[in-house]
């Protein structure tokens, strides 16, 4: 169903709290291609959880390990790969990005990240007393390098993980659009 090569790779890129690893794991599953999360690739091969590599090493610790994971993952072929929200803000990781395959930049607002990411307490960037102010901050630096890489973008705000599933794979063309419902006969 879905050919070998750049093609076949599928990456998605966002923001904290716009529901890249849900979806990821759904189109990975309809297109039978398996599945990877940046962050849980470095947490499996360190050992320890993102939050903690920051408290250790600091987010350019955290960077150099992400560099290194999405270089190797970005070259394989037939893979769906949800990247970390501030995976862009490398330029070598958006050649490879770009290179490696279509990418999808799911959108969403600042007021759905903060719905969202509430009751998590491991993303280490809102371990702040204005998490409203530091998404909105990381929103302006960011979102022009998500667009920049994004072959595609696809808002998430208020949608379940079927449908913008559904919308990235007909807007890709990776599946069949379902015929419309009507009544009738043409």
């Amino acid at each position: 169903m879905f050919g070998m090569g750049k093609g076949s790779n599928l990456f998605l890129v966002g923001p904290m709290g716009a529901g890249k690893t849900t979806i990821g794991r759904a189109l990975a599953r309809t297109l039978g291609l398996p599945f990877h999360d940046s962050d849980r690739e470095i947490e499996a091969r360190t050992g320890a959880d993102v939050a903690l590599i920051f408290d250790l090493e600091g987010e350019a610790g955290f960077r150099v390990r992400e560099r290194a994971v999405l270089e190797e993952l970005t070259r394989r072929d037939g893979v769906v790969l949800a990247t970390g929200g501030g995976a862009v803000l490398d330029a070598r990781n958006r050649a490879d990005l770009c290179a490696g395959g279509r990418v999808v930049y799911l959108e969403t607002s600042v007021a759905q990240q903060l719905k969202r990411t509430a009751r998590d307490r491991h993303r280490p960037l809102l371990h702040t007393p204005d998490r409203r102010a530091r998404l909105e901050a990381l929103m302006a630096e960011r979102d022009p390098l998500y667009r920049e890489v994004a072959d595609l973008t696809v808002n998430t705000d208020g949608r379940g993980v079927r449908a913008v599933a559904a919308e990235i794979l007909e807007r890709l063309d990776l599946v069949p659009a379902r015929p419309a419902r009507g009544r009738g006969r043409a």
